[in-house]
């Protein structure tokens, strides 16, 4: 299995704004009361837009989706949350946990996927577990090192410890299972998706150590990277608030790889985290602050990954 991919999926927003249904317990979501909601979305539009320009610049092969303005879904630019693709042309639809990002899920992309070549086998649908209110949300709620057949979970809300244990069944992962926390007014509170605190890529794994407070789960994550021969870079928690850790590895032109992150986080590095960085990739980052701001999510949550075979 490969850990890295050429081929991405976005969203392009027509209606971005905050989710008022995702701010409940996503610490990161701020209101911007200074701008109209059509100058929040029109700005979301151009960081997108910026964004999609840079990644194709290096080769990367992005199939851009524009969402529509019915139904209301405000966070739709973030569609790894509720659909995953895997290299025997499986995909995986999830249970997500605010009502109205239950819209987002639409067939039509996966009509368009098979219009570009790709083969899709099978759905795996783990919609049905919302009705319970047991949600768990894609490769936001789980970070999947796919060559090594792991997959780390950091419990939540959002995501639900037996659900993700089904989910590694079906797809013959090892389960990595902790808790990771943030300081919210002087509370530890559950950080609400894994892909905020931590990424793993091909030959390193970026994490926040200091979020997962139990010393013994802490060091049993920690085991499990160096384990497999990845070298752990260590990020603070001031970092995260950054998204330091929601980067992706992709793959562009000529099998070159690049870690995609914001500016925000990559200003946030010091410059022997950049280095232990650009021993293993190059760097690629876009200015997202309103999405990030807004949506409380950045570069990595924008991005699915397309791992489908192709005709």
């Amino acid at each position: 299995m490969k850990q890295t991919t050429n081929s991405i999926l976005m969203i392009r927003p027509v209606a971005f704004r905050m989710n008022e249904q995702t701010a409940v317990n996503n610490y990161y979501q701020k209101v911007i009361d200074t701008l109209s909601p059509a100058t929040v979305n029109a700005k979301a539009q151009e960081e997108f837009d910026a964004f999609v320009n840079k990644l194709r610049m290096v080769g990367v092969d992005v199939t851009i989706v524009n969402d529509t303005l019915q139904p209301d879904t405000p966070d739709s630019i973030f569609p790894n949350n509720w659909i995953s693709f895997h290299e025997e042309g499986d995909v995986a639809m999830y249970p997500m946990f605010a009502e109205n990002r239950r819209k987002e899920r639409r067939e039509d992309i996966l009509d368009l996927l098979e219009d570009k070549g790709f083969i899709i086998n099978e759905i795996m649908d783990y919609t049905e577990a919302e009705e319970d209110g047991y949600f768990l949300e894609g490769t936001g709620s789980m970070v999947l090192d796919r060559e090594n057949d792991k997959a780390y979970c950091a419990l939540s809300p959002r995501s639900d410890e037996e659900l993700f244990i089904e989910f590694c069944e079906d797809f013959e992962y090892t389960p990595v299972i902790f808790e990771a926390f943030q300081t919210i007014n002087g509370e530890r509170k559950l950080i609400y998706h894994t892909n905020v605190m931590m990424s793993v890529c091909e030959t390193f794994a970026i994490i926040c150590a200091d979020c997962i407070d139990d010393k013994k789960e802490r060091k049993m994550v920690l085991d499990s990277l160096r384990g497999d021969e990845k070298e752990v870079i260590l990020i603070t928690e001031d970092q995260v608030n950054c998204f330091a850790g929601n980067m992706l590895e992709v793959k562009g032109a000529d099998e070159r790889r690049y870690l995609v992150m914001s500016t925000a986080a990559h200003k946030s590095l010091t410059k022997k985290q950049i280095a232990q960085i650009e021993e293993h990739v190059t760097i690629l980052s876009s200015s997202l602050d309103t999405i990030e701001a807004c949506g409380g999510g950045s570069a990595r949550c924008m991005m699915a990954e397309v791992f489908l075979p192709k005709e």
